[in-house]
């Protein structure tokens, strides 16, 4: 006789379905310890979980950042640094986390829900009773190097931003708008001054404080086996009961039970200085308190008003001060979720010596607004599109929910969690009155008290705080001599040698690689048109049928997928060899201004305004971007997305945007000046800064990589701006002969994304597109590999050195790679970077867990036939740099042997990837186009290369390392960049000649090109001095870094 269901002792507080979505919701809560659950079904390959918990601290000395780091170090069952990691890696996981000022989260992104289960036990613990040692404190948090330097990953991480402009405004900004002992006062960070005398008791008794079941939420998105969740968390709350304190303890909520802000009693303004050499540009920053974040229609209206004054190049304040005044580049707007919003508004890259008055004319703009009516008819148009929007976000987006369910355990109640479930605040919005929303504009923006910031570079302050910090550390190298170093070196590695205690194998093998039976994928199914058919032999399919009886002859590419979806995703993949050359910088304009240019309809002109609103009446969404994120960095992506009933519209504006718009002399002026005033603000982010030195380098004229970098257009769009004066019909000449070589039906590849059955008229709808149809030959794809300089198609014997005004160091290695995915090392490769790229893997140990870097990665794009290896925020690069080429040499040579168990590990990673290409169903749609059109791969090639990886052998493996690795990281065949604090390139100078390396110092200036533009105009300036450190990459090299122990504001 069956054994009777053992009841859990988590009771369902509520259970509700989405009223715009397919989403269900259900909401526990444990009797015994008071710990919430909230489940998002969803249907799809990923299993998503986000484990929140309220977080105030009341000083800068970073406890909560640093305690979010120290979790993942090992727990009261699995004492050991990495075990988490290791487990999570084979159970097709990856574990992260972040701060924020009011949270403190951890995730679990897993492929399945068999490998999510494995996996969620065993993180709660770490989470809940972590070890927290002083040894993994030492190394993880702060520590002195035997040379005398500050180290740590926390401090390396925040030694990073802290002297950053955007860190510096923010955080003067929340002393002025909240006092002492309110926790939105705080960096949770950490200050690196606090850092350095923070302890490892006073991280414990914040874990004691914070980390209770009670405090914490889990929020899991995918499809859950909610019997099976319940059953692993009652098991789970079982082996803690003894270890947390007692669940009716008394418990003071945080931010609930905290201290609440006082309203602001006046407006401040004050100038703050941000250290940077190019003094020419600064930023404002604009905050008031908002509603209550919990009252759904003043929420509603919130995010409604925001768009109508700063949501596009039509709103009020965009409209003002960047597309008419041109005194800001943006008006960018955000706010936080808190009991008390704080709405903030950013005006970036204005005239440094214009702040205040820049400042003063929003609030003229703003005034005059909540003076005037209003234009309801736009105002309607918001609402309509942003309901739009969050129906379209709900069904692309797989954490869509996430953030409204933890806002609202934070600060809500069981009643407000079902305000998610529908959109029923912007159906009483519609019918607001304009009396209505210029009082809701007065009581919170334009009557309102405010904190502004105006952020003022400064050369002097960069100089200061690099001279301050060299000081420091030569002090205190004097102060410690060499026994004193020689005995923090000692204790160094005496915590190091700690924290790297053997994980028991068994350990590790108790845990198997689960079955892939739960992963569901997502299938699409393909259709093509016109001579898309031509493309490759497909088998038969209903789609493809329905696709036949519209027509079949049209001489355009056309690519169908077919998903369940509400929405229709068009893309047009664009050439770009058409261009020429000297002509390709002009793309950064022609693509600025082609949605927000006028446009001849019917023989009239229609005033770009007019274009843009209705523009967004009739979509979701548009973007004109590079190519990349359809595989194809050298060709432009025309995307738009709408409704299905408006799939011929869209079909018309792409028409008209590309052959009707017209080439305005004050809209071009306007892009340029826009473009050239971020120029100063781009350049100040050092990882995106080495990767514009290496395009520049290893990428010829003709790649629009190049040409569209920023230093390119630090000296071409400031010539440009000089012709706009006096040749502007040159300019206008020349943007026409890029839209004709542009606008060519043979440089098109169609993509369309939608539920096929629904779509009226697939095929015969995309007659209208072109003003006439050409017999001309479809153009071969771009790709970056036929546009690589000699240095590109050959690295070797290049390496720069450019110092910066920053506090850390970045470097971009490039070697040579496979051309092609159907390369025969491609499994192996793919393997093996999956291999040392694991977290808690052989490289995070030897350069993040020994504080050398924040992250290090390989690359590999087939594309340009390049590896790549980054060292992302570094103390020192060589020494990161140094100690992964000992990695690849010992795997190498034989002294450090493979483990098997992570082997299986790296193959699951892989896995995992896949599945992460395939999370929503225009996602894996897009990918099926990449892998069938842009790739030329059969469409089950995944499965194909699936099995390939898991018969690669130990063997092969170390062949690619030493093949295809290895030499990324030799002076012979890689081309190396990297930015540094200036402080810092004496010794790398140095020490990479130690290695082989000859590196030459060279500013940004070195890399610039004008690709032949000149303009006879005295009030040009010199180029030189004042475009020295101009620039940073358009387009990245390589992925970002996934930053574990983000901290997010």
């Amino acid at each position: 006789m069956p054994s009777a269901k053992r009841e859990t002792y988590f009771r369902t507080i509520q259970k509700f379905k989405s009223e715009f979505s397919p989403n269900e919701f259900t909401q526990y809560e444990s009797q015994r310890t008071g710990m919430r659950v909230v489940v998002v079904d969803q249907e799809g390959p990923k299993v998503l979980g986000y484990f929140a918990l309220a977080t105030e601290i009341h000083d800068d000395s970073g406890a909560p950042h640093t305690l979010e780091h120290l979790c993942f170090m090992g727990s009261k069952n699995y004492p050991y640094k990495g075990v988490l990691d290791k487990l999570a890696t084979r159970a097709y996981s990856n574990t992260n986390a972040w701060t924020a000022t009011d949270h403190t989260c951890y995730t679990l992104d897993t492929a399945g829900w068999a490998g999510f289960a494995q996996i969620l036990p065993v993180y709660l613990e770490h989470v809940i009773v972590p070890t927290l040692t002083d040894a993994g404190c030492y190394t993880e948090v702060y520590h002195v190097d035997g040379s005398g330097h500050d180290a740590g990953v926390v401090y390396s991480e925040m030694q990073g931003v802290q002297n950053k402009q955007p860190e510096i405004m923010d955080l003067r900004t929340k002393r002025l708008m909240y006092p002492d002992g309110v926790g939105f006062r705080y960096e949770t960070g950490g200050m690196m001054e606090q850092l350095r005398v923070l302890t490892s008791e006073r991280i414990r008794q914040f874990h004691r404080d914070m980390y209770q079941p009670k405090n914490l939420c889990l929020v899991l998105v995918g499809e859950v086996n909610h019997t099976d969740m319940l059953d692993i968390l009652d098991e789970f709350e079982t082996t803690i009961l003894e270890d947390i304190p007692k669940p009716d303890a008394p418990f003071k909520r945080p931010w609930i039970d905290s201290k609440q802000p006082p309203p602001l009693t006046e407006s401040v303004t004050e100038t703050i200085e941000f250290p940077e050499e190019d003094e020419s540009s600064g930023e404002i920053s604009i905050s008031f308190f908002g509603p209550d974040c919990n009252d759904v229609i003043q929420m509603g209206a919130l995010n409604i008003l925001l768009t109508y004054l700063a949501g596009s190049s039509v709103s009020v304040l965009e409209n003002t001060l960047v597309e008419k005044e041109q005194v800001a580049s943006a008006v960018y707007y955000s706010w936080e979720t808190r009991p008390d919003t704080v709405i903030q508004f950013t005006l970036s890259s204005v005239d440094a010596d214009k702040l205040a008055v820049v400042e003063a004319r929003f609030f003229e703009v703003i005034t005059e607004t909540a003076e005037k009516e209003l234009d309801m008819d736009y105002m309607l148009d918001c609402i309509t599109r942003h309901r739009r929007k969050l129906k379209s976000s709900s069904e692309n987006g797989a954490t869509f929910f996430t953030e409204s369910i933890i806002s609202d355990f934070l600060f809500g109640n069981d009643s407000t969690l079902r305000n998610i479930a529908d959109l029923h605040e912007y159906d009483m919005l519609e019918s607001w009155t304009d009396v209505q929303w210029r009082q809701f504009l007065k009581t919170w923006i334009s009557d309102a008290h405010h904190i502004t910031i105006l952020g003022r570079p400064s050369a002097a302050m960069s100089e200061k705080i690099k001279a301050d910090e060299e000081t420091r550390v030569a002090a205190r190298k004097e102060k410690l001599g060499e026994r004193g170093l020689k005995e923090l070196e000692d204790k160094l590695a005496a915590a190091k040698a700690e924290n790297d205690r053997e994980i028991p194998r068994k350990m590790l093998e108790k845990y198997k690689v689960p079955d892939t039976s739960s992963i569901h994928f997502i299938k699409t199914t393909t259709a093509r048109s016109g001579l898309a058919r031509n493309h490759r032999i497909m088998e038969a399919n209903p789609i493809q049928k329905l696709i036949d009886q519209d027509l079949s002859n049209l001489p355009l590419f056309l690519h169908f997928e077919h998903v369940q979806s509400n929405f229709v995703h068009i893309n047009l993949l664009i050439g770009t060899e058409s261009i020429p050359v000297t002509l390709k910088p002009l793309l950064c304009i022609y693509l600025d201004n082609f949605f927000n240019a006028p446009i001849m309809r019917d023989g009239k002109r229609i005033e770009f305004e007019r274009v843009v609103v209705e523009l967004e009446k009739d979509t979701v969404d548009y973007t004109m971007e590079s190519g990349s994120s359809l595989g194809n960095s050298e060709g432009l992506r025309l995307s738009i997305q709408v409704e299905l009933e408006k799939y011929s519209t869209a079909i018309q504006w792409l028409r008209s945007l590309l052959w009707d718009s017209i080439f305005d002399e004050a809209r071009i002026k306007a892009s340029t000046v826009k473009l050239l005033a971020d120029v100063p603000e781009e350049k100040r982010d050092g990882s995106s800064m080495t990767q514009s030195a290496a395009m520049m380098t290893n990428t010829a004229p003709d790649s629009i990589g190049r040409a569209r970098d920023t230093l390119v257009k630090a000296l071409y769009l400031k010539r440009v701006k000089q012709l706009l004066k006096v040749e502007p019909e040159t300019v206008i000449s020349q943007l026409e002969e890029v839209r004709q070589a542009v606008c060519q039906v043979s440089n098109f590849r169609i993509l369309v994304i939608a539920n096929i059955k629904t779509l009226k008229k697939p095929v015969s709808s995309w007659e209208d597109l072109t003003p006439e149809i050409s017999n001309k030959p479809l153009a071969p794809i771009d790709r970056r590999l036929t546009r690589l300089s000699e240095a590109g198609k050959n690295p070797g014997n290049l390496a720069y050195i450019t110092p910066l005004p920053i506090d850390s160091s970045f470097a971009l290695a490039v070697g040579k790679g496979p051309q092609t995915l159907e390369d025969p090392r491609v499994p192996a490769l793919m393997v093996v970077i999956s291999y040392l790229d694991a977290v808690e893997g052989p490289l995070w140990t030897a350069v993040r867990g020994t504080g050398l870097a924040y992250g290090t990665y390989f690359g590999r794009s087939v594309d340009a036939g390049h590896i790549t290896y980054s060292i992302y925020r570094s103390p020192d690069t060589f020494k990161a740099f140094a100690a992964t080429k000992e990695v690849l040499e010992k795997f190498i040579s034989g002294d450090t042997p493979f483990d098997s168990l992570a082997m299986e590990g790296a193959i699951s990673s892989i896995v995992s990837e896949f599945a992460n290409s395939q999370s929503t169903m225009a996602a894996a749609a897009q990918d099926s186009f990449v892998r069938q059109v842009i790739r030329n791969l059969p469409n089950d090639w995944n499965d194909m290369i699936l099995k390939k990886v898991r018969i690669v052998t130990v063997e092969e493996v170390k062949k690619a390392m030493h093949d295809i690795l290895l030499p990324v990281l030799k002076a012979d065949s890689t081309n190396l960049f990297i930015t540094c604090a200036a402080v810092m390139q004496e010794d790398l100078v140095k020490n990479f000649q130690s290695i082989g390396f000859n590196p030459q110092v060279k500013p940004l200036a070195f890399f610039q090109d004008d690709y032949g533009l000149s303009v006879d105009d005295g009030d040009e300036g010199t180029d030189g001095e004042e475009d020295t450190l101009e620039g940073s990459g358009d387009e990245s090299m390589s992925d970002g870094v996934e930053e574990r122990g983000s901290v997010s504001e």
